[in-house]
């Protein structure tokens, strides 16, 4: 029996290992293209082992380092804001679902549920944010749209808070005279650091790659609020239209990075959290199965 467990364990590392692997493998070849020389990109294609490096795709980004550190900080701030806030509502609202002496329980739950499966649409949902909340160049265009509750995440957290958490702690804080905020605060919050970390993942991922809502509520009147991902496309769109018109222009397409320039991009983009992601982790993984489990 010794044996055949050891050999389990073997085997299945193993294939945790080549999994990994190949969950990593686009990622290095994402880097090391970002630094192939784009003759050698464009002729031979995209390689682990590139005939020339070159920094060139970077050096194009590196030239418009005002926008991309401002976009930066931009990012810095919706992201670290919206995430902050919306944990804050999600969980706010997935513990008073989670409270089954709540009178109409079940009719709240299913008016969240059912905001998982139909939604107003995107025209009906830009005029209201435009014209009710005034939200357009604004950097509230920028939070508000992804600040409303996720259906999915406020399950998430609702089935933490029911089945991860023993009611008799409820019950004894209400008891030694606790209001629910102070019972929210005091005994659920601090209970539930695997839910957050994972909820809060999710968010500040969302936020982080937006690029959608300033495209939709940003003009170029608000260039200043623009995030990294949006001046990134912009960047992206510059060279496109440059390669396509460059007898216009006057511009060399060969002195463009025009793939490479791509990739550089996409590395620019994620890097950050793929620095980041590591730290939450064991938190997501935990926080994802305690919190899809329902009792």
């Amino acid at each position: 029996m010794v044996k055949t467990n050891k050999g389990w364990n073997i085997s299945a590392n193993i294939v945790m290992v080549l999994l990994s692997f190949l969950a990593l493998a686009p990622f290095v070849l994402l880097i090391i293209a970002s630094l192939t020389d784009e003759n050698v990109a464009m002729t031979y294609g995209y390689s682990y082992f590139p005939q020339k490096w070159s920094l060139s795709a970077y050096q194009y980004i590196a030239n418009q380092s005002a926008r991309l550190g401002r976009a930066y900080l931009m990012t810095i701030i919706v992201t670290a804001v919206g995430t902050s806030v919306g944990v804050m509502i999600t969980a706010l609202l997935g513990y008073m679902l989670s409270n089954k002496d709540l009178p109409g329980r079940g009719l709240l739950n299913l008016y969240v549920v059912f905001t998982m499966l139909f939604n107003g649409g995107l025209v009906p949902t830009y005029i209201m944010y435009v014209k009710t909340f005034a939200i357009k160049n604004t950097i509230f265009g920028l939070l508000v749209p992804n600040l409303l509750c996720s259906a999915f995440l406020v399950m998430l957290v609702r089935n933490y808070f029911e089945n991860s958490i023993p009611r008799d702690l409820y019950e004894a804080a209400r008891i030694d005279g606790a209001s629910e905020f102070q019972t929210f605060f005091r005994v659920a919050l601090p209970l539930s650091t695997p839910i957050l970390a994972t909820i809060g993942l999710m968010m500040g991922l969302a936020y982080w790659n937006d690029w959608q809502n300033g495209l939709y509520y940003l003009s170029d009147q608000s260039a200043n609020l623009k995030t990294i991902q949006n001046i990134l496309n912009d960047i992206n769109t510059n060279i496109a239209y440059l390669a396509s018109n460059s007898n216009a222009s006057g511009v060399n397409v060969a002195s463009l990075p025009t793939q490479t320039a791509r990739m550089a991009i996409a590395v620019v983009g994620i890097l950050p959290i793929l620095v980041i992601y590591p730290f939450f982790q064991k938190y997501f993984a935990k926080g994802i199965t305690m919190g899809a489990v329902k009792g």
